[in-house]
């Protein structure tokens, strides 16, 4: 999801049908105002949560929603689906269509989904760059061995791709459980791991991204707002807008 940046000028010729060119006298005039602060240059960066007035009228007054929800199980990650409910359908709020999802679950593994509107942020969460760590319990068909352990640790290299896998955690819970910390979000990656020791994941569930625990009074199918430190904390980053 791209956050939306355009020139102040253009912005304001889109939202009113005035042509760009006389954008410069209204400035001039004082008429315009961005973020509270009267403004002087027609080429100023106007961003998706930027307060625009003119002549004392909204143009603009985005607020930026990040959302955590408890995904549960048979509920697809996606904004619209014709056959599954979606995680948007879960979502008691009337702007929930103007979120979109960071980081996917499929549809028989559950926990912590992240929604926002803020694009610059979810880029930051999801790049490789950023190397934010996501954390799994996974059940498991068959004993997990410690050589589990250093196969992950190794990375695994799936030809179907062409790529290798980035290290990954692997700790031990029982038997057949185990917790997993990814820091990348490759196509079915944990079921395609154990599958190398022809191992069928039984349960997968996301409780941690980041900085961030799922709330655990939050049940299936539940969401809130994120705090401010919790946006802010989660990847150790204030989101830029």
């Amino acid at each position: 999801m791209q956050s939306r940046v355009a020139r102040l000028d253009r912005f304001i010729s889109v939202r009113t049908g005035i042509n760009r060119k006389h954008v410069r006298l209204m400035l001039a005039q004082g008429r315009v105002q961005v973020d509270g602060v009267p403004a002087t240059d027609i080429q100023q960066p106007v961003g998706e949560f930027s307060r625009v007035l003119l002549d004392g009228e909204v143009l603009q007054a985005n607020t930026p929603r990040y959302v955590m929800l408890h995904k549960p199980v048979g509920v697809v990650s996606a904004t619209r689906d014709t056959l599954h409910k979606t995680v948007i359908d879960l979502l008691e709020c009337p702007d929930a269509d103007t979120l979109h999802i960071v980081g996917r679950l499929d549809l028989n593994s559950s926990g912590l989904l992240l929604l926002t509107n803020d694009g610059r942020w979810s880029r930051e969460l999801t790049s490789p760059q950023s190397k934010v760590s996501k954390q799994y319990r996974v059940t498991l068909a068959n004993p997990i061995g410690e050589d589990y352990v250093a196969a992950f640790a190794g990375g695994m290299y799936f030809a179907y791709e062409d790529i290798t896998t980035r290290p990954a955690g692997l700790r031990i819970l029982s038997e057949r459980v185990a917790e997993v910390t990814l820091v990348e979000g490759r196509y079915h990656q944990i079921k395609r791991m154990f599958g190398r020791f022809r191992n069928p994941v039984l349960a997968l569930h996301r409780h941690a991204i980041g900085n961030l625990a799922l709330d655990p009074n939050l049940e299936p199918g539940q969401s809130r707002e994120l705090t401010c430190q919790e946006v802010r904390s989660i990847a150790g980053k204030v989101p830029a807008n």
